[in-house]
């Protein structure tokens, strides 16, 4: 079997933690809006329907986790793809004004396909024109649309100077990417498909399947955070402000918040913070 250059076949060392922390929480949103629909299919433009469940996050879904999340006065990070900046620019401003981060996500969401290359180029660097000319923004990180990248993703961020990325799902410990000419890559940030809201929350006419309760997915939840802590590792929570930001699971994430801060020394941070404090010990 032929193994892809870009994959860490030996595990990465443990990250030693700031202030003693045990494990690192990384809260992230996916403010894809309307682009999640339209990425899957450009004839959903014609489908006001389901393009409404995209602006919902925006409408509703961005500004009630902004409430929360200063509630508890952490910071978050927030994946935006260029067209969602452009579009909904007061909501990506409100996420600045609040101290957030801000990092790439594409331009329309597109689903990186390795065969086409140029693809790629363009997605990257549009959407890094938008966020810089709409936001002032030049993100630190990077997140992939729809969980799957390439080895040229990650030569390209490392052209393009990003600290870090976040679209591998490895291990639960940041890494440093190798280039194939063995030149240092970005920070790799892992993630996890069970800790991420959309494969218990994404429901629509043409992809239906079954909605998980709440209790369902907080109980899934805690029992990962439990035991990421126990082993000291990255807790990084993906979610969409159009699927988390339901009343009821906007509930839900207050409850898990309340769960992880009730164990001693968790830290949480940025993506950019958890990154720097990486690359210090690599």
């Amino acid at each position: 079997m032929i193994v892809p250059s870009m994959l860490q076949i030996e595990d990465p060392p443990p990250i030693r933690w700031p202030n003693g922390a045990k494990c690192a929480v990384m809260l992230t949103f996916d403010f894809d809006a309307e682009t999640l629909w339209l990425a899957r299919d450009p004839e959903n433009a014609k489908r006001p329907g389901l393009l409404s469940m995209g602006l919902y996050g925006a409408r509703v879904g961005v500004p009630k986790i902004l409430e929360l999340l200063n509630d508890f006065e952490l910071k978050a990070t927030f994946f935006v793809p260029g067209w969602t900046a452009e579009r909904h620019t007061a909501r990506c401003e409100a996420m600045l004004k609040n101290g957030h981060e801000i990092g790439h996500h594409g331009y329309l969401h597109e689903w990186i396909d390795p065969d086409f290359p140029d693809k790629e180029v363009e997605a990257l660097d549009r959407g890094l024109e938008a966020l810089h000319r709409v936001l002032g923004v030049r993100p630190a990180g990077y997140r992939s649309p729809a969980g799957e990248t390439s080895a040229n993703m990650i030569r390209l961020l490392a052209e393009r100077g990003f600290l870090y990325d976040t679209s591998m799902m490895d291990t639960i410990t940041p890494y440093r990417h190798r280039l194939d000419d063995g030149s240092p890559g970005p920070i790799e940030l892992p993630w996890r498909w069970m800790i991420d809201d959309a494969v218990y929350t994404l429901f629509s006419i043409k992809t239906p399947r079954a909605l998980f309760p709440p209790s369902q997915i907080l109980d899934t939840w805690q029992t990962e955070f439990e035991e990421i802590y126990r082993w000291g590792g990255l807790f990084d929570l993906v979610m969409h402000p159009q699927f988390i930001g339901q009343p009821n699971r906007l509930a839900m994430l207050r409850r898990f918040i309340q769960f992880m801060q009730k164990f001693p020394d968790v830290w949480f941070a940025t993506g950019e913070e958890i990154a720097r404090c990486a690359a210090e010990q690599m």
